[in-house]
């Protein structure tokens, strides 16, 4: 009964390099380094990061603790790594908190391009200007259709066109940009016999040869 209580009353115990552990994850245990720009703010649920573009959040699990062990450096630890979820969660979680440092410090950047005969694409002024989370801005997309394609710009993307087949996304979200970019690319998805379509960024895609019959 003593032994039993003892085990009850006892302080979680974190896992970093207090045990051998046969299972890690090689991203989350490692140190993550931050510029003195950046704040960061650690509470139960979740990470406030704060720097010159911004200020946003990644959720912690409860099974998770952050420490400082040097002035700019941080370290997220957890509770069992054997344990297949939180070993999951750990590496996912530090590159979340790694992403949104940058995101606050530097933003993220994504071209597309568009690649077919008569592709274009312009940037003009949404005649419904600025509702529902959009910027006022959207882009005039025609891309082998009998009509153009409008595709509004939200509030936290900022869109460049430098030519009439590029255009240049930016946002301190990466998640937020790439699923933006991907409902672009949906308009036209690159095909795989003429290689038209719209891709994002070094995409690229195999050639196929039409069968002959």
């Amino acid at each position: 009964m003593l032994l039993r209580a003892q085990l009850a009353g006892a302080v979680r115990c974190f896992s970093s390099t207090a045990r051998a552990q046969k299972h890690v994850s090689h991203i989350g245990r490692e140190p993550l380094k931050y510029p003195s720009t950046v704040t960061l703010t650690p509470s139960t649920s979740e990470i406030t990061v704060a720097g010159p573009l911004g200020t946003t959040s990644v959720p912690l699990r409860n099974f998770m603790k952050v420490d400082f062990p040097q002035p700019n450096v941080m370290t997220l630890v957890v509770e069992d790594a054997e344990v297949k979820v939180q070993r999951q969660m750990w590496g996912t979680t530090r590159t979340l908190i790694h992403n949104a440092i940058t995101g606050m410090t530097e933003g993220f950047t994504v071209p597309l391009y568009l690649v077919g005969v008569g592709y274009r694409v312009m940037l003009e002024d949404d005649p419904r200007g600025v509702q529902d989370g959009n910027s006022g801005k959207r882009l005039n997309l025609k891309v082998g259709y009998s009509h153009l394609i409008y595709v509004p710009i939200p509030s936290h993307i900022k869109a460049e066109v430098p030519s009439a087949t590029k255009i240049v996304l930016s946002c301190t979200d990466k998640h937020q940009l790439g699923l933006f970019a991907a409902k672009i690319r949906e308009f036209r998805k690159p095909e795989a016999y003429k290689g038209k379509g719209i891709f994002i960024g070094n995409e690229q895609i195999r050639i196929k040869t039409v069968k002959k019959k």
